[in-house]
């Protein structure tokens, strides 16, 4: 019954990608696959093509779409945003993910659209290695969202200590992005009055409040750049300080600040809570682009899904207050009983995405 939702699926994207029909039913055929096998793995992917076709033909059909297939970098960007309905403006959040394929190291840098419902991808990069990202490929990506978005559509920019840098700090107020960043409390500050000291020595002095202003680095290093002075708000947790560096209200940054574990959610749906991304034997960096672009419409999907199902209701509570199953699982549980019993009631979701206005993103 899958040939169904597949069909369906296809005619709803073909205004959108211009791929030839045996490439776009390919796609929509991962897509679908990935969601009913829960795995990205090619192998998996191949027994859940409907029809009488050998296995060995269907995968070695998935391994020359990705070997074929050239899309745009961000090809998946607006249909994405079209399936999760996103309007005015909303919380990103930036981390990465890695995992290794034998000695090969996967390392995505992602930045994610996070809202009450949703947590998905919508523009990322490869790092080389295992390392940490560079101030020039966070711009980098940086500059890809804003070249399809305006800043205003960002409410708050979320990231974890790793993504500190006066640099990186310095092009997102140049940009009038609005941001709330954690920071280590040995980071060296100069704050508003001069005084060269740490993060954690200048909050010894609680007297002196936990919500001041300062520019990072030391006393010469602000001295010799155009760091912006920035807020520093703090909070004590459990054997040491949360602190905030940011350019809005420090009490909006530290209430908003904990909303950047979603990201953190988000890779536990793409890895072992749903989709199982870690399978995926794919090593080249082209070919990973691609296959997260269709994980990313995957857990947008299973997402808008959720929301269409529960409507304004919010998933159940268990006594500990936490939801019994997130809006993902809620979606992506949805969709896999639905493909099995009403393929065509699963994918319709998909029909919020309006192929009149759209012009192809895409070429093989």
């Amino acid at each position: 019954m899958l040939h169904h939702a597949i069909s369906a699926l296809t005619n709803i994207l073909r205004p959108d990608l211009d791929l030839s029909k045996s490439r776009l039913e390919t796609l929509c055929m991962i897509v679908i696959g990935m969601v009913s096998a829960r795995s990205v793995n090619l192998g998996h992917l191949a027994c859940e093509r409907p029809g009488s076709a050998l296995t060995s033909s269907t995968y070695r059909r998935l391994q020359r779409f990705f070997q074929h297939v050239h899309l745009d970098e961000d090809w998946s960007l607006p249909l994405l945003v079209r399936l999760l309905g996103l309007n005015k403006s909303w919380l990103l959040a930036l981390d990465r993910t890695n995992w290794q394929i034998g000695k090969t190291e996967v390392n995505f840098l992602v930045l994610a659209v996070v809202t009450r419902r949703f947590r998905v991808p919508l523009v990322w990069s490869l790092i080389e290695g295992r390392g940490c990202s560079d101030t020039d490929m966070r711009i980098a990506l940086m500059e890809r969202y804003l070249a399809n978005f305006p800043a205003t559509t960002i409410r708050l920019l979320l990231a974890d200590r790793e993504f500190v840098g006066a640099g990186w700090m310095e092009f997102l107020s140049k940009n009038n992005i609005p941001f709330a960043i954690r920071v280590r409390g040995n980071l060296r500050i100069t704050t508003e009055d001069g005084h060269d000291l740490t993060l954690r020595a200048r909050l010894r002095l609680a007297r002196r409040g936990r919500a001041f202003r300062a520019r990072l680095g030391t006393r010469e290093d602000a001295a010799a750049s155009n760091t912006p002075l920035l807020n520093v708000a703090a909070k004590p947790l459990k054997g040491e300080w949360l602190i905030v560096v940011t350019n809005v209200a420090p009490r909006t940054a530290l209430e908003t600040y904990r909303k950047r574990w979603a990201i953190e959610c988000l890779f536990g749906d793409a890895k072992t809570r749903g989709l199982n991304l870690e399978d995926t034997r794919l090593t080249d960096p082209r070919k990973l682009a691609l296959l997260m672009s269709l994980v990313a419409l995957a857990l947008a999907w299973a997402g808008r899904a959720a929301a269409d199902l529960l409507g304004k209701r919010a998933p159940p509570r268990k006594s500990h207050g936490h939801y019994a199953r997130s809006w993902f699982r809620t979606g992506f549980d949805h969709i896999r009983s639905r493909l099995r019993a009403d393929p065509l009631d699963a994918i319709a979701s998909w029909q919020r995405i309006n192929p009149e206005a759209r012009k192809p993103c895409g070429v093989v």
